[in-house]
């Protein structure tokens, strides 16, 4: 710290951020009226499609996003309940861990229960039911499960068959072992194996006294259980890592001027007329929009080769318009007007400043858990169910994981902190100017209010490094780290 605080002095004084350091050009492009018309009828196109985003995510069942709700909820459903029955045997500091940032087992299983409410209310898928009865009655709630399974007696042969297997796991009436044979076959035939398969197979073999079919059952759950805990568990690790360390350096950057952070000059303001940045971000909004359409219905851009281009190809309009209009008239590069060139000497520098903002994102996800849990505040399943990640081909997840890490971190940290936040920079101080841009950003996304507010909290984060940086390359690549998580997180736990 001591090298950084030497070296801060020998930058050239800077400017203050609070207010414009340029005059405005006098002659700028769009000052027409022409081009005032034009800009407004951008603004609306703009504003249209963002709140299409948000009219498709509100009304839209959630559920028919997907072509078979079923199988992926169960995927999901048994993938996380086998974490969960993971930490029985994991180390101490990983149950309490797992207590702190997720939850516990009865917390998830309620979760569970919710959606699959919801399955069974939109689908009346008859295997989703008796998913729905294994679970209430594997959360201690016997009676409710059931009641559950005479809902079912007028449905037809197979409700009458999972009826049975409930009555029987759950019920008060004796089993024998030849009765047990007889439904641990229906079983087999009616569930996969996985968490739901196991645990209502095991609650019939301990009913029955059924000793060796119940050891290979909880042998075979064990297995499958360490594996999950083999790809879980690296990632927690990693993000303690993250989190301890970067809080150690959060605590000594607090004390101490935050221009130690400094990676890069002018930073924001930006050095450009605010109004031409406004045309600009209108109508290359506009133009990326109409490309995305474009690439949409083009059969071509199906192919997963040529998919992974949709996202430079939306980006380009506006970022040749930034360069002919705002970058080149300032006489700047994409590097030096973003601080996209980092010294050697700084390296030190930068590593901090992403270890800052990183573990910053991390603690702010542990406070909005823990405030959703408060208010009883859930986030749907199928906004972190990626189908491509999950089921996709290696060159499919290859493409996805391409869109996910490099390009949306490079692309959207241009776009919102880049120009739209340093645009907003010029009439505004930090906070204001944060608050818009980062709305925009988490809007855009088309979440529910726990995603608008995680997208929002990370996008808040970026702009504040850029700020204090006045380089994209933290925001990018605390960006693509936060991204490759979650991408690793639902393959590991899920694919």
């Amino acid at each position: 710290m001591s090298e950084q605080a030497l070296s801060i002095q020998q930058l050239p004084n800077l400017p203050s951020r609070k207010q414009a350091v340029v005059p405005e050009q006098s002659i700028a492009p769009y000052s027409s009226r022409w081009s005032l018309v034009v800009s407004v009828g951008c603004a609306g196109i703009l504003i249209a499609a963002l709140g299409a985003i948000l009219w498709f995510s509100v009304t839209s069942p959630k559920l028919q996003r997907f072509e078979q709700p079923d199988r992926a909820l169960e995927l999901m459903a048994g993938r996380m309940l086998d974490a969960q029955d993971s930490l029985r045997r994991a180390p101490k500091w990983q149950q309490w861990l797992a207590d702190w940032t997720m939850g516990t087992d009865d917390e998830a299983k309620e979760q569970t229960i919710r959606w699959y409410r919801e399955l069974v209310e939109t689908t009346d898928d008859p295997l989703s039911k008796l998913r729905l009865a294994i679970l209430l009655g594997e959360s201690a709630q016997e009676t409710a499960a059931l009641a559950e399974a005479k809902r079912w007696q007028s449905r037809g042969t197979s409700a009458l068959l999972f009826g049975q297997l409930i009555e029987a796991a759950y019920g008060s009436q004796p089993l024998d072992r030849i009765h047990e044979a007889e439904l641990q076959a229906t079983l087999a035939e009616a569930l996969p194996n996985g968490w739901f398969y196991d645990h209502l197979a095991a609650r019939l073999a301990r009913r029955a006294g059924d000793q060796d079919l119940l050891a290979t059952v909880e042998g075979q759950r064990v297995l499958r259980e360490d594996r999950v805990q083999q790809w879980i568990r690296p990632l927690i690790v990693f993000e303690l890592m993250c989190l301890a360390t970067g809080s150690i350096v959060l605590v000594g950057v607090v004390g101490r001027r935050m221009d130690i952070l400094r990676l890069h000059v002018p930073g924001v303001p930006p050095p450009w007329p605010g109004g031409t940045a406004a045309a600009v971000i209108l109508r290359g909004g506009v133009l990326g929009a109409i490309t995305t359409a474009a690439i949409l219905a083009t059969s071509s851009f199906q192919h997963v080769s040529l998919r992974a281009l949709a996202i430079p190809l939306a980006n380009l309009p506006l970022l040749v318009l930034a360069y002919v209009q705002l970058l080149k008239p300032a006489g700047l590069t994409f590097r030096n007007g973003f601080g996209l060139g980092i010294t050697r000497e700084r390296l030190g520098r930068l590593a901090c400043a992403i270890l800052v903002v990183v573990a910053a994102g991390l603690w702010g996800e542990w406070v909005m858990g823990r405030a959703a849990e408060f208010l009883n505040l859930n986030n749907h399943w199928t906004e972190w169910f990626d189908q491509e990640l999950v089921w996709g081909t290696p060159r499919v997840m290859a493409v996805s994981m391409l869109e996910y890490v490099i390009f949306a971190p490079i692309f959207e940290e241009l776009a919102f902190r880049g120009l739209l936040f340093a645009m907003l920079r010029r009439r505004f101080t930090f906070l204001p100017a944060a608050l818009i841009s980062t709305s925009v950003f988490a809007l855009a996304h088309g979440y529910s209010l726990i995603g608008f507010l995680s997208v929002f909290w990370s996008g808040f984060l970026w702009a504040w490094i850029y700020e204090r940086t006045g380089s994209l390359i933290p925001g990018m690549i605390a960006h693509a780290t936060n991204n490759l998580l979650v991408c690793l997180t639902v393959m590991a736990l899920l694919r």
